[in-house]
């Protein structure tokens, strides 16, 4: 004999798939705010504009904030709630996925303090490198909200080919930068730079979990 749900359990569980769309959704906007501090940091960096860079420490506020709501909405679903294995397992993943996102925002207002400290000195010299290794920073932030987005297992996966790149940038401006002889008479812009390839190293591995997650979300494999 089939069990059929009650019209109460069909209500319960209509209104539950509600409440994962809507973290769903939440977890997107918190995911544009990030993509968006990291164009306010790549602008204060490489336009030395500081108005962006101020801009970027409230905008963060914000990302906590979502970051919080969303960790307390999900355990709340998984303690409240009678999730099947498939749920638990999407819960799972956006509460990591959203602490991946969370921290590639503080690295955006880290990036943004260093523009506000290199201004003071001559532009250091690698900056176009270091603008070339930012900009396959946020490609990756992008491909990775939009294999969230849609639920992309395969676009998840293959940012992990991208941040290859990143790791050769790190390492090639790593060797630039520990020859480098003291600007303006100081070391700290050179310190400053290797801070920022560290910064733009580890939100490039960030994107490439939030891809992992959102595979794991599709298949249940993890990677």
């Amino acid at each position: 004999m089939l069990d059929i749900p009650s019209q109460g359990q069909k209500r319960t569980r209509s209104q539950f798939e509600r409440q994962l769309r809507r973290l769903e959704q939440d977890a997107l906007r918190m995911g544009a705010l990030v993509e968006n501090s990291c164009l306010l940091a790549h602008t204060a960096l490489f336009e030395r504009n500081l108005e962006t860079a101020i801009q970027i420490s409230a905008q963060d506020k914000q990302i906590d904030g979502f970051y919080r709501q969303i960790e307390l909405d999900c355990i709340s679903l998984m303690t409240l709630q009678s999730p099947v294995s498939r749920d638990l397992r999407l819960l799972s993943a956006l509460m990591h996925l959203v602490r991946d996102l969370e921290r590639i925002g503080d690295y955006a207002e880290n990036l943004g303090e260093i523009a506000i400290k290199l201004f003071s000195y001559p532009t250091p010299p690698f900056m176009e490198e270091l603008q070339t290794m930012s900009n396959r920073c946020r490609a990756m932030l992008a491909m990775s909200l939009i294999a969230l987005a849609n639920f992309d297992s395969d676009m998840g996966l293959q940012i992990k080919a991208k941040d290859d790149a990143v790791d050769d940038d790190y390492a090639m401006l790593f060797d630039l930068l520990a020859k480098q002889n003291p600007i303006a008479g100081s070391i700290e812009p050179t310190m400053l730079m290797v801070l920022a390839i560290h910064h733009l190293e580890r939100m490039a591995d960030h994107a490439t979990n939030v891809g992992q997650r959102v595979s794991y979300i599709v298949t249940g494999k993890r990677h």
